[in-house]
């Protein structure tokens, strides 16, 4: 791979999508409404933040078992479920997934998506989404990104955050996750046991027992100083999900 990829976003599953928005308000932080996906149970709101990469809040109106983000949900909670990457474009994409296969990454699937504005326009994607959930999906853009992650003023939040600067990922067995993401994203993707992205990094806690999927567990944003410009890095607070 001859670039790292930038971080999209970062997928938080909840029961009560307006609750935890409202929570999230209240936090200091500036919540988008998303909208409603075509051919699945999810409506979602979103988080945009400066560097563009964005939380989105995402819940379900009814039971949806064949979703691994609702056996999640059902079996666990509400929480971190998932993350995304940013390919340039659906080329770029292709390039990774082909180059993953051919590096013997089974199981990615590639697959259209999209979502219904609240103002009724339609946003279209294409994702690839590998067999194993230590793994980030892919999500590029058919339509413009910006009309699927918002620009302006919706990125400012008056808590100061301004990026995602870390993705934390709990993962069972360290060395066979790492061969993963060579296969996935190239042989030079993990440097120090850590992934590099354009502004962001992935990084891993080995957590042998662990019951739950294998993915995101902690989210480190960016802040202001109080100056101005960048300062603190500090894990989410994921207390208005409670």
């Amino acid at each position: 791979m001859s670039a790292a990829p930038a971080l999209d976003h970062v997928v938080i599953v909840v029961r009560d999508l307006d609750a935890v928005a409202a929570a999230y308000t209240a936090a200091g932080f500036t919540v988008a409404p998303g909208g409603r996906h075509p051919g699945r149970n999810t409506r979602n709101a979103l988080v945009v933040f400066a560097d563009g990469a964005y939380l989105e809040l995402i819940a379900y109106d009814a039971p949806s078992p064949e979703e691994r983000w609702w056996r999640v949900l059902d079996a666990h909670g509400e929480g971190l479920v998932d993350f995304a990457l940013l390919p340039r474009d659906v080329a770029a994409m292709g390039e990774i997934v082909s180059g993953a296969r051919e590096r013997g990454l089974a199981g990615l699937a590639e697959r259209p998506g999209g979502r219904v504005r609240p103002d009724g326009v339609q946003v279209a994607w294409q994702s690839a989404r590998p067999a194993t959930p230590d793994l980030p999906f892919l999500c590029a853009d058919v339509t413009p990104r910006a009309l699927r992650v918002p620009e302006g003023e919706l990125r400012r939040h008056g808590n100061g955050a301004i990026g995602i600067a870390q993705v934390r990922v709990a993962v069972r067995d360290l060395r066979a996750t790492l061969g993963r993401y060579r296969s996935y994203l190239g042989q030079d993707a993990v440097v120090d046991d850590e992934v590099p992205l354009q502004g962001a990094r992935i990084t891993f806690t080995q957590e042998p027992g662990r019951t739950r999927d294998e993915g995101p567990c902690e989210v480190l944003l960016r802040y202001t100083a109080s100056g101005g410009g960048e300062g603190r890095v500090q894990p989410l607070d994921v207390a208005p999900l409670r």
